[in-house]
């Protein structure tokens, strides 16, 4: 029988903190899966692609990613929340993670409580544009027609629940104007109809946008973020253009299951950090349309809870539910 003595307890709880270090000095010794739950090709999935070649170079294992795409984020969210928490499975969030509770009411995960923030890395705004027909070159002018005309003017999204719908939704209420809500299969169908003039006013994603403002078929009123992007300098936010305030940012980060060592997560924060200052990094980004934007897991964490309760007031106040 071994005597259990304060020695021993104290001897052991190193020995568990070495291992623990070493284990995190090592990772990752096998391949890191990288689920993105939503579609290959996305606003998410591409930069997540730009991010693991360039993990897999600077750790030597590969990084492989794993499209679950489902239920607005909520199907590869789950199978996510599900793996071992030991490093090995990381998941690629966006701003439907904090969404989908709010409109599914049968989750089987948490997002708040089953995982554990590693960083942000980056973001990307939609942008608010009209089709050239309509007589509205400004955000000011298109709340004033919005308001001599309440209910007959019209707006696309890619469907409802997703960020353009409540990009859009939160843009309405603040500038307190009444345009009719058309929700579409996916941002590919609402830009037909926007480019076709069917209906005149949308919030697409700044690809899309940057795309067709230069060509002169959309016209670019402003950007949802709180600043100016970047890639569109000189489109104004439409906190500077009409409505003080107003602000909503596409973002994407990374995530991993509740229970994953600490000093995996602060290897995974610090390697991505330093990734998303490269110029390569950073020009794929914006390839993508996205800035890249490092944070801290605490920092990351407050952000997640914030978006989590702006976005659920939204959906509460308008009454979104699948």
């Amino acid at each position: 029988m071994v005597k259990v003595t304060a020695g021993n307890v104290v001897f052991m709880a190193v020995g568990v903190m070495l291992g623990s270090t070493a284990a995190a000095q090592n990772y990752p010794e096998r391949p890191v899966r990288m689920i993105i739950p939503f579609a290959a090709g996305g606003a998410t999935d591409v930069p997540t692609r730009v991010m693991s070649a360039k993990l897999a170079e600077r750790l030597g294992q590969q990084f492989v990613v794993d499209n679950r795409p489902g239920q607005g984020g909520a199907l590869g969210t789950a199978v996510a929340a599900k793996a071992e928490p030991d490093g090995y499975t990381i998941l690629q969030v966006a701003t439907p993670f904090v969404v989908s509770p709010h409109v599914y009411s049968k989750l089987s995960y948490d997002p708040l409580k089953d995982f554990v923030p590693v960083t942000q890395f980056g973001s990307a705004p939609n942008v608010l544009v009209v089709h050239p027909s309509l007589p509205a070159k400004s955000v000011k002018e298109l709340i004033a027609l919005a308001k001599s005309q309440p209910g007959k003017l019209d707006w696309a999204s890619s469907g409802t629940g997703g960020g353009q719908h409540l990009f859009g939704e939160l843009f309405m209420s603040m500038a307190d104007i009444k345009i009719t809500h058309i929700s579409y299969k996916g941002s590919g169908a609402a830009a037909a109809d926007l480019l076709g003039g069917q209906v005149k006013i949308g919030f697409p994603g700044i690809a899309i946008a940057l795309q067709h403002h230069k060509s002169g078929r959309l016209l670019a009123l402003a950007v949802t973020t709180a600043q100016r992007s970047q890639q569109m300098p000189d489109v104004p936010s439409v906190a500077e253009a009409g409505v003080p305030g107003y602000e909503a940012t596409f973002w994407m980060g990374m995530v991993v299951p509740k229970g994953t060592p600490k000093n995996i997560i602060d290897k995974l924060q610090r390697e991505t950090t330093a990734l998303l200052k490269s110029p390569e990094v950073v020009e794929g980004f914006k390839r993508a349309g996205t800035d890249a934007a490092p944070s801290n897991p605490e920092q990351f964490r407050k952000f997640i809870q914030s978006e989590y309760d702006k976005w659920g007031k939204v959906i509460r106040t308008v009454g979104i539910k699948a």
